[in-house]
């Protein structure tokens, strides 16, 4: 094969084929590196990097398009969340309370090459989760543990169908809060819950059933 004159081998060929960029290739390097760099320096109640992986593979399973999280923190949960977002076609909706680990989180975004799919939102959740109109294919709570059943109940109609609501530290088996909570959507027979091990501290799924005729 010739190419403005110039004749294309099989081992050419093969040669600049291999240096054509590929943009989710390159991302993935520079996202997966990130949080691999930063693994033990994470702090201001970030998931573990386990847990993290866990949330990327759940996306990625569900190939959840929108998505949202209560309690951003530093960003790390968010870092994985998006990077699965950006193999779905999705975005990721963020919430965090404290300016100071909010900024930290915009400048983590950048960092690990996701910010564009990310929107990150400076708001107290107990005021800005009632307000969101949805629907949310994949709901990620890692907030207050006294408001995880009522953010639930908040967001529980505007999950869509096949949705999840996935909830952080569900193994702290002495916590009221959290025992509420998961009483609630395990008993709820519009959901089917199961918890995901992972570091030790738990992800709690609640995914919508679909309807039979």
């Amino acid at each position: 094969m010739a190419l403005f004159g110039v004749l294309i081998t099989p081992s050419l060929f093969g040669f600049l084929f291999a240096q054509q960029p590929t943009g989710l290739s390159a991302l993935d390097s520079q996202v997966s590196r990130f949080p691999e760099e930063a693994r033990n320096t994470w702090s201001d109640w970030n998931v573990p990097y386990e847990d993290g992986k866990i949330l990327h593979s759940l996306v990625l399973k569900g190939r959840f398009k929108n998505i949202l999280e209560i309690g951003t923190s530093t960003g790390h949960s968010t870092i994985w969340l998006a990077w699965a977002a950006s193999k779905t076609g999705g975005r990721v909706t963020t919430i965090e309370i404290n300016r100071e680990r909010y900024e930290n989180a915009l400048a983590n975004f950048k960092k690990a090459g996701v910010a564009s799919y990310i929107d990150a939102r400076l708001a107290d959740a107990h005021q800005a989760v009632p307000r969101l109109k949805g629907p949310y294919d994949f709901i990620f709570c890692d907030a207050d543990k006294e408001w995880y059943l009522q953010y639930f109940l908040d967001l529980e109609s505007k999950i869509s169908p096949r949705g999840c609501f996935t909830a952080h530290n569900v193994l702290w088996r002495h916590d009221p809060n959290i025992k509420k909570f998961l009483d609630y959507v395990k008993g709820h027979p519009g959901f089917r819950t199961h918890i995901e091990n992972g570091s030790g501290e738990g992800i709690s799924v609640s995914c919508r059933v679909e309807k039979t005729e």
